[in-house]
This record gives structure tokens, sequence and C-alpha cells, in this order.
């Protein structure tokens, strides 16, 4: 009973005694419904706050994919301002690219720097961003198979890996080891592989390879090198302008094999207006397989305008997280 809902007579019929005790239930009502109220409000602010985290691995099982771009695609190797675009373009992490390779014995390698490695940790953790890969994109151009100081090169990206507490390098086998063309050099690659993988098993690294077979042909490859450290960064791209089916090529791999993904196609549209590449029945795939994991903004500029990064990449993030991590 309120007392604003009492009449004048029957108001004039409570002592003073009765007055009291109703004011005092009133009171204690009041207090416990703002009580109420706050916790209410204060337990909602909790769960939405977790759940909008954006950098938490694997956050919860509504959220199994995190959302990254790379900082030699968006003309940033290897610079720290590749963190704040990453920050501003709304993706959760970036792959930041090992350097130029070219013809020294490892790479051209800022992060070896003690000074510029604890300036990119201090700009992640104010970001709340992360590396999400170390990639070893020199060998794009340069030969795994043929090139003496390969494993100077790898350790040095795994002593980085390390410092900066990355688990996942980005290895591709380039134009001079596309094992179509060229199938001789399979064995020198598989035996090399197996020196890497003992490598990265050493320091519990993964080192992610992308090649130019088919996945049947790239599992094959995988199960010769024999080691749980080598697995496949697999490239949507590899698989669409072969013409072979995506999906096909992702389940034949399953989520066992496949470390992170290039989640782009060729340049020419945005990843929204790809007509051979529907996301919402990617995420369906994946989900199926029970991969999560990291999904790589690489490429799908828009061909008209190829280097508006933060129009190519901007757009692209915005569509990754709509498919991948709306609620």
């Amino acid at each position: 009973m309120s007392l604003w809902l009492l009449s004048a007579e029957e108001s004039n019929t409570i002592n003073k005694k009765q007055l009291k005790n109703i004011q005092f239930l009133l009171m204690k009502l009041i207090v416990q419904t703002i009580d109420r109220r706050k916790f209410l409000q204060q337990a909602t602010a909790v769960v939405l706050g977790t759940a909008l985290l954006p950098n938490t691995i694997y956050a919860s099982a509504k959220n199994p994919y995190k959302i990254g771009v790379i900082d030699l695609m968006m003309l940033k190797r290897q610079k720290i301002s590749a963190l704040d675009l990453t920050h501003e373009l709304g993706a959760d992490g970036v792959e930041v690219d090992m350097g130029g390779l070219g013809n020294r014995d490892t790479f051209d390698n800022k992060l070896a720097d003690p000074a510029t490695r604890k300036a990119y940790l201090d700009k992640l953790k104010a970001l709340n961003i992360e590396i999400c890969s170390l990639a070893m994109t020199g060998f794009y151009a340069q030969s795994l198979a043929k090139r003496a100081t390969y494993q100077q090169m790898v350790q040095d990206c795994i002593d980085t890996m390390k410092a900066m507490r990355v688990k996942v390098a980005f290895l591709p086998l380039g134009i001079q080891c596309d094992l179509i063309q060229y199938p001789e050099l399979r064995p020198v690659l598989v035996e090399r592989l197996k020196v890497i993988g003992k490598m990265a098993a050493k320091a519990k690294v993964t080192i992610g390879i992308e090649t130019a077979l088919d996945a049947a042909g790239e599992k094959k490859f995988l199960d010769d090198i024999g080691s749980t450290y080598i697995r496949s960064y697999f490239n949507f791209s590899n698989a669409l302008k072969n013409g072979r089916d995506l999906h096909q090529e992702l389940r034949i791999l399953g989520k066992d094999y496949i470390c992170q993904i290039h989640c782009t196609d060729e340049d020419g549209v945005w990843l929204e207006n790809n007509k051979r590449l529907n996301m919402i029945e990617v995420k369906k795939t994946l989900e199926d397989m029970g991969w999560k994991g990291w999904l790589v903004i690489e490429r799908s500029r828009d061909a008209n305008n190829p280097r508006d990064v933060r129009g190519n990449f901007g757009a692209n993030t915005r569509y990754m997280k709509k498919i991948f991590q709306a609620s």
C-alpha cells in the first residue's frame, strides 16, 4: 500500500504508530528496489564489458574469431604507426613483417632491437591489441630450398616471436618454391621444414606455411614433414583463383591442420561486394569444422583505389567483424 493512494478519510484513521510502521516499510522497500536496480545495472555492465573485450584469446564460445590486418599490406612494414592504424580500423591485431630479406644472411628486422621491441609492447598494451603473427614474407621472392642461411633466418624469427610473445609465424613457399612448377624441390623442402619443425617445437611456437598445392596435396605435404608445429596458413585467395571449392578445401585440411587464415581474395572489390566469396557460408563451414582463431585481412582492395589504406582495410575490417563477431 502507498500513502499517496490513501484517501483523506482513510489517512485520518491511521494512528501515528501505524503511520511510522508504514513509512518504515515503504523506505525499506524503496532502498531494496534501488539496491536491486543498482546490482542489476552493475552486473549487466560487467557482463557487457567482458563480452566486448576484443583481445581475449578465443574469448568465448560465442566469439571464437579475431580479425587481423597486415602491416606490410597497409604500407607500414615494421612501422610502429601500424599499431595505431590497426586500432583506428577496429581490428583486434596485426600481422607484423620480419623485414626485407634480399641477399642478406637474415631479415632486416628492426624488432631485433630491445628498445624497439619495448616500444611495440608498450603500444600494444596501451591500445589493447595483439600481434597475431610474424611474417617471413621475404620468402615470397627468396628460395627456402636454396638459401644457405635459412636456419639463421627462421631462428631470428623464432627469437623475435619469443621476445614479443607471439605464437604463430607465417612462412610462404613463394614463387621459387612453387611445388606445382618445381615438384623436384619437394624432398629438400620436406627435409628443411623438418629441421624448422624441430626448431619450432623447442620454442613451442607454430610456423604456418603457404604452398601452391591444393588442400589434399598440402595435407600430404604436412604429413611428410611430420611436425605438429608446422601447419597450414590457409589463404582463401589460393583456392578461389585456382577454381577450387573453398569450403571443400577447408574441410579436407580440417581444423587441426590450419593455424591461421588469410581471409581475403585477390584485389578487385571489397569483401562485402565479392560475388565468389560468401563470407556467411564461410563462417558456417568454419563453425561446422570447429575451427577458431585469427582471420587476417590481406587483400580484397578496391581496384579503383588500391592505395586507400583506411578505406580498403577499414571497410573489410568492419565487414568481417559484422559477420564473425556479431552477437
